[in-house]
């Protein structure tokens, strides 16, 4: 077998608070020691467990270090037993979910180095961690440390991970210890912190972004990063917390948004073999809607935005309306972003709209029509898409007549604020055809 070693690294940053960012380095390993070292790891998962008879956290004192288990992890930790179980729960839970998600059992026990207060450590305790596994811990982050050795296909891995009791690190952690022990490799650069990160913000019931502020003021006050920029297959070190932040961003948008979601998951696993998949090669049919919903969800970002229910619905047919008695009908919902009417307009003609219904644009509101409220919550309001470009949003209401700012395809909402649409309820039934004035028009065209 070939032994190689992999370190899925967290590191702290200082912006407008305290976060943590982690890269992943590869480095050669010798077959002596990376030998010694799996059997060793082996052997250590069970001596140090501790566990009741049903496999729950087993009582322990509220001071010292103790040891934890749970199905699939083993904690050394100052953490009191309440602490602990609440945090195994958590751990079993993610990676309940990424097992689902990537369609492969975890493999073995992760064993953990978790500290809350590590000053209270003693140095017969720190003694056993790896070197950089307690420098990561004092500076305040996290690291998972896998050994692997391969021949082929087949391939034994062990990881230990080591992290504060902080922060949602140990979630993040526990995603890079997954994928090295079940796979052997946690993928390209960008896929494997990315995906970490998912991890490290996943908030049980939340489907909404759950970053911290920082991390989404960050991304919306710097520079726009291209989407392709952001992939880089053959980077193996490196990679800085912007880096991180930016590419949970990117699969965020990927896993969350239905238009994408299958070919990214599909995408994963052929990463996770070491296969030299290209990104625009697996996204190359649907690269410009891609690009166009990359900048809207980074225009619109913020703590609670659903890109599930902001996705942009690219299959609907929208031909133009030249016949004077065609009339388009379409239900929009509040609760959702932007939604075709199925129409391309034409710049300079007109057309009598009409809607009907009610909705419910918030939580704590009332029930409105296509008018809104006072404030102009709840109002129907369109605008106008060409060459994936938007034009500037225009309210719209109960009835009236539309002039067409420019030649597009028609897009109509509910105007709410873009993190409230999964509180938003109800809908309303909208038609659209061309004003007399237009239908004239276009009659006495036809007539010539």
């Amino acid at each position: 077998m070939c032994p190689r070693n992999f370190v899925g690294n967290s590191s702290s940053r200082e912006l407008c608070g305290t976060l943590s960012a982690r890269r992943v380095v590869a480095r050669p390993l010798v077959w002596a020691i990376a030998a010694i070292a799996i059997s060793v790891l082996a052997s250590d998962t069970t001596a140090y467990a501790q566990k009741s008879k049903r496999g729950r956290v087993a009582a322990a004192p509220d001071s010292g270090i103790h040891d934890y288990r749970s199905a699939h992890f083993l904690i050394h930790s100052d953490l009191n037993a309440k602490e602990a179980a609440e945090l195994l729960r958590q751990l079993e839970t993610v990676d309940k979910l990424i097992a689902t998600y990537w369609g492969r059992p975890p493999s073995g026990v992760l064993e953990c180095y978790i500290a809350k207060d590590f000053s209270s450590w003693s140095e017969e305790e720190v003694a056993k961690m790896d070197p950089h596994g307690a420098a990561k811990i004092r500076e305040g982050a996290g690291v998972c440390i896998c050994q692997v050795m391969s021949q082929g296909d087949r391939f034994q891995a062990k990881a230990r991970m080591y992290s504060v009791a902080k922060d949602g690190v140990p979630l993040h952690e526990a995603v890079h210890g997954y994928c090295g022990q079940t796979f052997g490799r946690t993928g390209p650069k960008w896929y494997a912190e990315g995906m970490a990160e998912l991890g490290h913000y996943w908030v049980n019931g939340r489907k909404g972004v759950n970053a911290p502020e920082v991390v989404i003021h960050f991304l919306k006050e710097s520079e726009s990063r291209k989407l392709e920029s952001l992939i880089n297959l053959e980077q193996s070190t490196g990679g800085t917390w912007q880096d991180y932040a930016w590419w949970w961003f990117l699969c965020h948008l990927l896993e969350n948004n239905p238009n994408y979601s299958a070919q990214f998951r599909a995408l994963g696993p052929e990463l996770l073999a070491g296969k030299d998949t290209g990104f625009r090669q697996v996204f190359s049919t649907h690269i410009h809607e891609l690009e166009f919903e990359y900048q809207f969800f980074l225009r619109h970002l913020e703590a609670g935005y659903r890109v599930d229910l902001c996705a942009w619905d690219w299959k609907k047919k929208s031909p133009p309306t030249t016949s004077p008695s065609r009339t388009i009908i379409a239900n929009i919902q509040a609760g959702r972003g932007w939604q075709p009417l199925g129409l391309t307009v034409s710049a300079g003609t007109s057309y009598a709209y009409s809607a009907s219904g009610t909705w419910k644009p918030g939580k704590d509101v009332e029930l409105v029509g296509a008018d809104g409220a006072d404030n102009g919550c709840g109002r129907l309001v369109g605008v106008v898409m060409k060459d994936h470009q938007l034009g500037e949003e225009f309210p719209l209401g109960e009835s009236g007549i539309f002039k067409a700012p420019t030649n597009g395809v028609l897009y109509l909402r509910c105007r709410n604020p873009w993190n409230q649409l999964a509180n938003a309820t109800g809908r309303l039934a909208v038609t659209f055809k061309l004003a007399p004035s237009a239908a004239a028009s276009s009659a006495a065209d036809k007539a010539e």
